[in-house]
C-alpha cells in the first residue's frame, strides 16, 4: 500500500512514518508539507491512501479532500487532526474523507484507522463516532454549512467561555471585527442573541461524551 502523509509539521510526519514503518515494512511512504505539494505528489505517485491534516498552508485540508476526490484515480483519505470534535469530523466526511481520527488518539487507534480506510472501509475513532451520532441529532449539519473556518473558531471560543475581547486577543483581531463576525454568525444560524450562539456552541460539543471541540485553532 502506498501512503502519502500530509502535514505541515515535519515532526508529525516523522512520527507517522516511524509508526507505519514499524507496523508494516511493506508500506511505501511519501510525504508533503502542504496542500499544493500533496496534489502534485498524488498526481505523480498515485497513493492508495492519503493521511492528511486539516490545517494546511496553501490549499486547506477540506479543499484538498474535495480536489483529491476529483482525480481520475482518487485515493482513500484518512484525516488525522488535532480537531477532535464532531463538527470537524462531519465536515471532513462530507467533503469525501473515509476516516477521521484525532491526533491525541493512541497509536493503536491511528493504525486501526489506517488499516480500515486502507482496506476500503470507513473508520471514525470510537469516541468521536459516538459524539458524531449525538451531534447529528442535536445540531443538524445544514445549520453549519454556511459557517466559515473563522466563524467556527469564534463559535468554539464562545462555547469555551471566552469573552469577545478574549476572542479578539486570541485570534489577533480587533474587538470590532469579532463583534461584527458574531453578528454575521447569528444571521447565518438564525438567532438573535449571543447567549443563543453560546448555547449552540456548547450543544455542538456533545458534552456527555467527553471534552469539548477545537473548531479551527491553527496547527492541526
Amino acid at each position: 500500500m502506498r501512503v502519502l502523509l500530509v502535514d505541515d509539521h515535519a515532526i508529525v510526519r516523522s512520527g507517522l512514518k516511524r509508526l507505519l514503518a514499524e507496523e508494516d515494512a511493506a508500506i511505501e511512504l511519501a510525504e508533503a508539507a502542504g496542500g499544493r505539494e500533496a496534489l502534485a505528489v498524488c498526481r505523480e505517485w498515485r497513493p492508495d491512501l492519503v493521511v492528511l491534516d486539516l490545517n494546511l498552508p496553501g490549499v486547506g485540508g477540506l479543499e484538498l479532500i474535495k480536489r483529491l476526490k476529483l482525480e481520475a484515480k482518487p485515493p482513500r483519505i484518512l484525516v488525522l487532526s488535532m480537531h477532535d470534535d464532531a463538527l470537524h469530523a462531519m465536515r471532513a466526511l462530507e467533503a469525501g474523507a473515509e476516516g477521521y481520527v484525532g491526533k491525541n488518539a493512541a497509536p493503536a487507534e491511528i493504525l486501526e484507522g489506517v488499516r480500515q480506510v486502507g482496506a476500503g472501509r470507513s473508520y471514525v475513532a470510537p469516541r468521536l463516532a459516538q459524539e458524531l451520532a449525538l451531534f447529528s441529532v442535536r445540531a443538524p449539519a445544514h445549520r453549519f454549512n454556511d459557517l466559515s473556518r473563522r466563524d467556527l473558531e469564534i463559535l468554539r471560543l464562545l462555547g469555551d467561555g471566552s469573552s469577545l475581547q478574549q476572542i479578539a486577543d486570541a485570534l489577533g483581531l480587533s474587538y470590532k471585527t469579532i463583534a461584527n463576525t458574531c453578528g454575521q454568525i447569528k444571521m447565518k444560524l438564525g438567532v438573535q442573541r449571543t447567549a443563543e450562539l453560546i448555547r449552540i456552541a456548547i450543544e455542538s460539543r456533545s458534552l456527555p461524551t467527553g471534552d469539548g471541540s477545537d473548531l479551527n485553532a491553527r496547527g492541526g
